[in-house]
């Protein structure tokens, strides 16, 4: 296993828990991610590899930034994908950017999936179907904890391609 996959694996677990645990991503989590990211390309390519730690980080928060900008996700999302983005270097974080794309996709359609099925089972539950008044409805979910999209594009974008 190499270093880059164990830095997204640490850094990847540590975020999803305290994404859902408490709804935000620690600054010592992206820090972590961006400072062993660091090194490890520096130790591995000298120079060279500073520079692609930096130019990864400042992709990834340029591609989320746009996202945060428009309201779509949090600051901690941009901060741990720029971490993150130390790590992987430009190329691979683009791909690891596209690949959390998907993976948010997904969980958008679980929650809403769930979300629906759960509405529906308590409309039965409380004998409303059918019923042509309207029903109170619970507040819809307004976000879903993006760590986990994130952990799972930077891990899926570290598997050999064959």
């Amino acid at each position: 296993m190499t270093p880059q996959c164990w830095i997204a694996g640490i850094i990847g677990i540590a975020a999803i828990v305290d994404d859902l645990r408490r709804r935000q991503i620690s600054n010592w989590i992206s820090c972590a991610a961006f400072g062993a990211g660091l090194l490890m390309q520096v130790v591995e390519h000298g120079g060279k590899g500073a520079l692609a730690a930096l130019a990864g980080s400042a992709t990834g928060a340029g591609v989320f930034l746009v996202f945060y900008l428009l309201g779509g996700m949090g600051g901690g999302d941009v901060k741990l994908m720029a971490g993150f983005g130390a790590v992987l270097g430009v190329k691979r974080l683009l791909e690891a950017a596209l690949w959390t794309a998907g993976c948010g996709g997904v969980m958008a359609v679980a929650v809403i999936v769930v979300s629906t099925l759960r509405e529906a089972w308590r409309r039965r539950s409380s004998g409303k179907a059918g019923t042509s008044g309207p029903v109170p409805r619970r507040p819809v979910v307004d976000s879903i904890p993006y760590a986990p999209a994130i952990a799972a594009g930077v891990w899926l974008s570290l598997v050999p391609k064959t």
